[in-house]
C-alpha cells in the first residue's frame, strides 16, 4: 500500500512540473523564475536522483530524472533569455 502511495506522489510531483516546461517553452518567458530557485531546485533533484540510482529506487529514479530534465529545459531557457539580452 505505501508502495503504491509512493508511486502515485512520484507521478504527481513529477506531471506537475510539465504545465510549467511547456508554457515557458511557449512563451519562451522565465522572468518570473529566480534563479536561485531553479538552480537550488535542479541540484535538489539531481542528488535525489543519485540517491535513488545509487540505492536501486526505481520510482525514486525515474521520478526525478524526469523532472531533471523539465528542470534542464527551464534552465537552458532562462540562461538563453539571460544572454540575449547581454
Amino acid at each position: 500500500m505505501f508502495e503504491l502511495i509512493g508511486n502515485i506522489a512520484a507521478v504527481l510531483t513529477t506531471a506537475a512540473f510539465f504545465p510549467q516546461v511547456i508554457r515557458t517553452w511557449k512563451t519562451k518567458s522565465t522572468d518570473d523564475m529566480s534563479w536561485s530557485w531553479l538552480l537550488m531546485l535542479t541540484i535538489g533533484v539531481f542528488l535525489w536522483l543519485i540517491y535513488g540510482i545509487s540505492n536501486s529506487l526505481l520510482p525514486v529514479t525515474a521520478a526525478n530524472g524526469v523532472t531533471f530534465l523539465c528542470l534542464s529545459v527551464l534552465v537552458y531557457i532562462k540562461t538563453s533569455n539571460f544572454l540575449a539580452r547581454r
